[in-house]
Protein backbone atom coordinates (compact mmCIF):
# COMPACT_ATOMS: atom_id res chain seq x y z
CA UNK A 1 0.00 0.00 0.00
CA UNK A 2 1.54 3.42 -1.39
CA UNK A 3 0.85 4.85 2.86
CA UNK A 4 3.18 2.55 3.97
CA UNK A 5 5.85 3.41 1.00
CA UNK A 6 5.45 6.70 1.84
CA UNK A 7 3.94 8.31 5.59
CA UNK A 8 3.68 11.61 4.57
CA UNK A 9 0.35 10.80 2.20
CA UNK A 10 -1.32 10.72 5.34
CA UNK A 11 -0.21 14.26 6.00
CA UNK A 12 -2.18 15.01 2.49
CA UNK A 13 -4.64 13.10 3.36
CA UNK A 14 -5.40 15.07 6.54
CA UNK A 15 -4.90 18.11 4.71
CA UNK A 16 -7.18 17.31 2.00
CA UNK A 17 -10.40 15.48 3.99
CA UNK A 18 -11.43 19.31 4.73
CA UNK A 19 -12.15 19.39 0.67
CA UNK A 20 -13.41 16.13 0.01
CA UNK A 21 -15.69 16.86 2.99
CA UNK A 22 -16.87 20.06 1.56
CA UNK A 23 -18.57 18.03 -1.24
CA UNK A 24 -21.58 17.20 1.41
CA UNK A 25 -22.01 20.87 2.19
CA UNK A 26 -22.06 21.59 -1.66
CA UNK A 27 -24.77 19.10 -2.34
CA UNK A 28 -27.09 20.56 0.60
CA UNK A 29 -26.32 23.82 -1.09
CA UNK A 30 -27.65 23.22 -4.45
CA UNK A 31 -30.67 21.14 -2.38
CA UNK A 32 -31.36 24.60 -0.76
CA UNK A 33 -30.36 23.33 2.65
CA UNK A 34 -28.07 24.03 5.59
CA UNK A 35 -25.89 22.29 7.03
CA UNK A 36 -25.74 22.65 10.75
CA UNK A 37 -22.21 22.59 12.88
CA UNK A 38 -19.01 23.61 12.32
CA UNK A 39 -18.79 23.36 8.94
CA UNK A 40 -21.75 25.74 8.49
CA UNK A 41 -21.18 29.20 7.24
CA UNK A 42 -23.20 32.16 7.26
CA UNK A 43 -25.62 32.73 4.43
CA UNK A 44 -25.74 36.38 2.14
CA UNK A 45 -29.09 37.74 1.50
CA UNK A 46 -28.64 37.74 -1.71
CA UNK A 47 -27.68 34.37 -2.00
CA UNK A 48 -30.78 32.67 -0.43
CA UNK A 49 -32.99 30.74 -3.00
CA UNK A 50 -36.40 28.80 -2.99
CA UNK A 51 -34.67 25.46 -4.88
CA UNK A 52 -35.19 22.09 -3.14
CA UNK A 53 -34.70 18.86 -4.76
CA UNK A 54 -38.57 18.71 -5.08
CA UNK A 55 -38.95 22.14 -7.41
CA UNK A 56 -35.28 22.02 -9.04
CA UNK A 57 -34.69 21.08 -13.19
CA UNK A 58 -35.20 17.03 -13.73
CA UNK A 59 -31.48 17.36 -15.26
CA UNK A 60 -30.15 19.17 -11.79
CA UNK A 61 -31.93 16.57 -9.43
CA UNK A 62 -30.01 13.84 -12.19
CA UNK A 63 -26.96 15.39 -11.88
CA UNK A 64 -26.75 15.96 -7.77
CA UNK A 65 -28.00 12.17 -7.51
CA UNK A 66 -25.29 10.85 -9.61
CA UNK A 67 -22.69 13.37 -7.84
CA UNK A 68 -23.35 11.59 -4.72
CA UNK A 69 -23.42 8.68 -5.90
CA UNK A 70 -20.30 8.83 -7.24
CA UNK A 71 -18.65 10.49 -4.12
CA UNK A 72 -20.23 7.77 -1.55
CA UNK A 73 -18.78 4.79 -3.37
CA UNK A 74 -15.36 6.30 -3.88
CA UNK A 75 -15.71 7.19 -0.54
CA UNK A 76 -16.49 3.81 0.61
CA UNK A 77 -14.31 2.26 -1.86
CA UNK A 78 -10.82 4.04 0.05
CA UNK A 79 -11.89 3.17 3.38
CA UNK A 80 -12.89 -0.10 2.51
CA UNK A 81 -8.97 -1.10 0.98
CA UNK A 82 -7.79 1.35 3.24
CA UNK A 83 -9.31 1.07 7.14
CA UNK A 84 -5.80 3.00 8.89
CA UNK A 85 -7.46 6.12 7.04
CA UNK A 86 -9.99 5.55 9.41
CA UNK A 87 -8.70 7.80 12.26
CA UNK A 88 -7.69 11.00 9.77
CA UNK A 89 -11.37 10.86 8.53
CA UNK A 90 -12.57 10.52 12.33
CA UNK A 91 -9.65 13.36 13.09
CA UNK A 92 -12.33 15.72 10.58
CA UNK A 93 -15.82 14.93 11.88
CA UNK A 94 -16.30 12.69 9.26
CA UNK A 95 -19.02 10.73 10.98
CA UNK A 96 -20.72 13.58 12.61
CA UNK A 97 -20.55 15.43 9.40
CA UNK A 98 -22.11 12.07 7.32
CA UNK A 99 -24.91 12.30 9.89
CA UNK A 100 -26.23 15.06 9.55
CA UNK A 101 -25.89 15.57 6.01
CA UNK A 102 -27.77 12.20 5.81
CA UNK A 103 -30.41 13.68 8.09
CA UNK A 104 -31.20 16.64 6.02
CA UNK A 105 -30.71 15.42 2.71
CA UNK A 106 -31.35 11.50 1.92
CA UNK A 107 -35.32 12.29 2.86
CA UNK A 108 -35.26 14.91 0.67
CA UNK A 109 -33.61 13.56 -2.04
CA UNK A 110 -35.76 10.57 -2.21
CA UNK A 111 -39.27 12.22 -1.71
CA UNK A 112 -38.17 14.31 -4.80
CA UNK A 113 -37.42 11.14 -6.62
CA UNK A 114 -40.50 9.69 -5.26
CA UNK A 115 -43.03 12.55 -6.43
CA UNK A 116 -41.67 14.27 -9.45
CA UNK A 117 -43.55 12.61 -12.62
CA UNK A 118 -41.55 11.18 -15.13
CA UNK A 119 -41.90 10.66 -18.86
CA UNK A 120 -39.94 7.84 -19.24
CA UNK A 121 -40.05 5.74 -15.70
CA UNK A 122 -36.49 4.34 -16.36
CA UNK A 123 -35.40 7.62 -15.33
CA UNK A 124 -36.99 7.39 -11.98
CA UNK A 125 -35.81 3.74 -11.91
CA UNK A 126 -32.13 4.77 -12.09
CA UNK A 127 -32.40 7.98 -9.63
CA UNK A 128 -33.90 5.35 -7.30
CA UNK A 129 -31.11 2.75 -7.75
CA UNK A 130 -28.67 5.59 -7.52
CA UNK A 131 -30.10 7.00 -4.15
CA UNK A 132 -30.32 4.18 -2.59
CA UNK A 133 -26.63 2.69 -3.71
CA UNK A 134 -25.56 6.17 -2.34
CA UNK A 135 -27.78 5.79 0.85
CA UNK A 136 -25.90 2.07 1.11
CA UNK A 137 -22.45 3.32 0.78
CA UNK A 138 -23.07 5.83 3.31
CA UNK A 139 -24.12 3.35 6.00
CA UNK A 140 -21.05 1.02 5.19
CA UNK A 141 -18.90 3.80 5.23
CA UNK A 142 -20.25 5.11 8.59
CA UNK A 143 -19.49 1.34 9.84
CA UNK A 144 -15.99 1.13 8.82
CA UNK A 145 -15.22 4.43 10.67
CA UNK A 146 -16.81 3.28 13.74
CA UNK A 147 -16.03 -0.15 13.93
CA UNK A 148 -11.88 0.53 13.05
CA UNK A 149 -12.23 4.04 15.33
CA UNK A 150 -14.36 2.63 18.26
CA UNK A 151 -14.72 -1.04 18.15
CA UNK A 152 -11.35 -2.33 16.55
CA UNK A 153 -9.55 -0.95 19.57
CA UNK A 154 -11.64 -2.27 22.24
CA UNK A 155 -11.04 -5.76 20.73
CA UNK A 156 -7.59 -5.25 20.59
Amino acid sequence: NIFTQQPSYFNDLDETLPTVLQVFNNILQKCGLRCEGASAEPQKLEERVNVTPGNMPLQELKDIVLYLCDTCTTLWAFLDVFPLACQTFQKHEFCYRLASFYELAIPELESAIKKRHYEDNSVFADLWRRISHSRKKMIEAFHIVINQVCLQPILE
